[in-house]
């Protein structure tokens, strides 16, 4: 699989009767088995509040490098296709679970994350051999 893009952003009310202002998007788009596809994660904002709360990181954005930067919100999608590689097939996740959102951030090697985002800023693409190498094993 060939990670092409990862992003991240706040939603904008559209109208004002409508909740848009309480989510955030995050996008991950691959090619996988030569297709392009893209999985958008729709998630409370709150989460990015308290994000310390499931990451080692301490502040947004959670690492930069020379003429980048990246934020929480950047890496949600691709950390759940990472901890489930089964949404390739899914373009739509929606999680208001606080659980179920912090279940994605368990076990993930997120010193590792820092090569997918290199590489997309260097490379405009990474290839991801296999998710399992951003999971730490546990015994």
């Amino acid at each position: 699989m060939q990670v092409l893009k990862c992003r991240g952003y706040e939603l904008e009310k559209q109208k004002s009767n409508t909740s848009e202002d309480f989510f955030n998007r995050s996008e991950i788009t691959f090619v996988d088995d030569g297709k392009e596809r893209t999985l958008h994660v729709l998630y409370l904002r709150y989460f990015d509040e308290i994000f310390q709360e499931f990451t080692p990181f301490e502040q947004d954005p959670i690492f930069s490098g020379s003429g980048y930067e990246v934020h929480f919100k950047d890496i949600v999608a691709l950390v759940c296709l990472l901890k489930n590689p089964g949404l390739r097939e899914r373009k739509r996740l929606y999680i208001n679970s606080k659980y179920e959102f912090a279940s994605y951030f368990q076990n993930i090697h997120f010193d590792k994350l820092r090569e997918i985002f290199e590489s997309l800023h260097q490379k405009n693409s990474y290839d991801l051999r296999s998710p399992l190498e951003f999971i730490l094993q546990t015994n």
